[in-house]
């Protein structure tokens, strides 16, 4: 009877283990089970210049958000953007591609602006700001037209 116990004990142990090493998993990878709450919101990039799907959105340095998907259309990238439900963006609000540090990961940066009128779920933003390219930058010091 005590070897039952004993078994039965160790196997809800090694299924606890297991259910927390999945929880972890998706929250470290930064991961949503049942979809994300609050709306979305597209900018259109000329350039992307390396961000990705899950990269970070940020207002004066707050993590706020998300990027939910990046596509070609039209021969520019469409980003789609998850924010939460009670964040209103404004409609003259500029969405920039910023990079933390000289080679980090991207994000996008929202500067709020003064207009009362919000964008709506759906909608797009009107300004954006593509990311910068270095390597460009630095051919063109290098080779003298700066």
């Amino acid at each position: 009877m005590k070897k039952i116990d004993l078994e039965l004990a160790v196997g809800l142990f090694i299924i606890a283990g297991i259910l927390c090493l999945g929880y972890l998993s998706i929250k470290l990878g930064r991961m949503e089970i049942m979809g994300e709450k609050g709306y979305e919101i597209y900018g259109v990039f000329s350039n992307i210049g390396g961000l990705k799907v899950g990269s970070s959105i940020e207002i004066a340095g707050v993590n706020v958000g998300r990027v939910k998907s990046i596509v070609l259309d039209d021969f520019q990238a469409r980003v789609v953007l998850n924010f939460p439900k009670d964040l209103p963006i404004q409609e003259d609000a500029i969405a920039s591609i910023k990079t933390r540090g000289l080679i980090g990961e991207k994000y996008i940066e929202i500067t709020p602006g003064g207009s009362e009128k919000v964008i709506k779920p759906g909608d797009r933003i009107r300004e954006t700001q593509p990311a910068v390219d270095m390597e460009e930058l630095i051919s063109k010091f290098v080779f003298g037209k700066i």
